[in-house]
């Protein structure tokens, strides 16, 4: 009899009460279980669990996979940074105002007497976003400010950036639509899923294993048990053998429920709702504008040869 045996042993072997017990089955666990790690039980001492069980951990394993992957990358959109360039220095007067304000601003004041629509100026918002879209329609609008001042509206890379950082804002506005809703039809839910029910399973799998433990740890102290002592242990055997059963039964429902809910699918669903509703609208407002700037384009080409050729 090793060292590990007789300790497991003389662990078993004592008049304990409940909560000792119960220590002494979580030390008979651990010994087991650092005796399989080192590989001093043989394959066929290791008691095999039903092949539907491990099946489904292997499905659960992905499921949760899954859950982690798509989370470690969609966690972005709760950061309305995340496609703000970092080498972008905007000064505090183009912070100070959103694409909205600087367009009606600057058409108001530009615009007049024109064929172009002049808005009334719009109060500057109390919130300033940081996101790429926005950031593009800030230039523009600044960039097309600075071409017109002083025209009547007549220059035609001043009125394409007008359109465009008006295309921008319709962009922008999706975008962050597309964000609170992600968050809140995606994220929170899938997060949620890997908390609440995944985790749930997992733990009953850690049960099973902690119960196989147990009856293989009860299966050595039967086979190295003394003839006084072999009945007590026989008996410690059925009930580890009974609790392994109970365990394992649950932990095969709460995988299959696991598996089977239909949660994940309509979360990402919803994820690529959003993502095709901020890309249709994006898709939109660029093809527009482009045919207009591709308008002023091939009309500005025009005047330049023209001019050239007198």
């Amino acid at each position: 009899m090793d060292g590990w045996t007789k300790l497991q042993s003389s662990f078993s072997g004592l008049n304990l009460g409940q909560s000792a017990n119960k220590f002494a089955k979580g030390f008979n666990s651990s010994v087991q279980a650092t005796k399989e790690r080192l590989g001093q039980v043989s394959p066929d001492e290791i008691t095999e669990l039903p092949q539907e069980y491990k099946d489904l951990e292997t499905r659960v394993d992905a499921l949760r996979q899954a859950h982690l992957t798509l989370l470690k990358i969609t966690r972005v959109y709760e950061t309305e940074t995340y496609d703000y360039p970092t080498q972008i220095q905007e000064s505090l007067t183009e912070l100070g105002t959103s694409i909205g304000h600087n367009i009606t601003t600057f058409a108001a004041a530009n615009l007049k007497g024109t064929n172009l629509p002049t808005p009334t100026p719009t109060a500057a918002p109390e919130h300033q976003h940081k996101t790429l879209p926005h950031a593009i329609g800030r230039a523009a609008i600044n960039s097309a400010s600075a071409l017109l001042i002083g025209t009547t509206g007549e220059d035609k890379l001043g009125k394409a950036l007008h359109g465009y950082a008006g295309a921008w804002e319709k962009i922008s506005d999706a975008r962050v639509q597309q964000d609170l809703s992600i968050k809140e039809n995606f994220l929170h839910p899938w997060q949620a899923t890997l908390n609440n029910s995944i985790a749930i399973a997992m733990k009953a799998r850690q049960a099973v294993r902690v119960s196989r433990l147990e009856l293989d740890a009860a299966k050595q102290t039967l086979k190295n048990a003394s003839p006084q002592k072999q009945e007590a242990a026989r008996i410690e055997v059925e009930n580890a053998e009974d609790d392994l059963v109970q365990k394992t039964e649950v932990a095969i429902t709460l995988m299959k429920t696991v598996l089977e809910n239909p949660e994940p699918l309509k979360n990402l669903n919803e994820l690529a709702k959003a993502q095709l509703m901020f890309y249709a609208t994006a898709a939109e407002s660029l093809s527009s504008v482009q045919g207009e700037i591709e308008e002023l384009s091939v009309a500005a080409e025009g005047e330049y040869r023209k001019s050239r050729d007198h």
